[in-house]
């Protein structure tokens, strides 16, 4: 849903412009802020301490809604339990465009996940950017618990420490 317009004084001249629903940062000093699809005030537009840990990352790779992340020197890409040095560091709840800055959630709920069983402990997987509900136990993948199922369609993330196995 895009934002409300409102009217706004530009240079001595009314003009319709939209409320912003989500912040790049200081570029957006100013602007009004709109709630978002989901009725609630995107956690970009929160300072450091309230709200969800979020920092605004460059995708290196396209990532889709829900995807658990790894958060490394270029930016941000999928988490990869088969790959050494892609341990799940967060999650993004919208899709963020190869070379698009996006919010890369560093703590919360992944609500944009499905097929989850309430109740059970959630691991990286060695399919990039996704979770499993079984352990991985192939030798060289690194087994991460990365959180709890809330419900179907929701983990809570807790970042666990990721074991390289033999």
């Amino acid at each position: 849903m895009a934002a409300k317009k409102f009217i706004r004084l530009v240079a001595g001249v009314l003009t319709e412009v939209f409320g912003v629903q989500s912040s790049a940062g200081a570029g957006n000093a100013g602007d009004i802020v709109a709630l978002d699809d989901t009725g609630k005030i995107d956690a970009t537009m929160m300072p450091t301490g309230v709200g969800a840990d979020v920092v605004m990352l460059t995708a290196t790779e396209a990532l889709a809604a829900g995807d658990w992340i790894n958060i490394y020197s270029a930016g941000m890409r999928k988490a990869d339990a088969s790959t050494a040095g892609k341990p799940c560091d967060g999650f993004v709840l919208a899709a963020v465009s190869s070379g698009a800055v996006g919010a890369a959630y560093k703590e919360g709920t992944n609500t944009q996940v499905t097929g989850q069983t309430m109740g059970s402990d959630v691991f990286l997987s060695a399919t990039p950017g996704a979770g499993t509900h079984t352990p991985l136990s192939t030798a060289g993948n690194a087994s991460q618990r990365i959180g709890k199922a809330v419900s179907t369609t929701a983990v809570d993330f807790e970042r666990g420490q990721p074991i390289t196995l033999a």
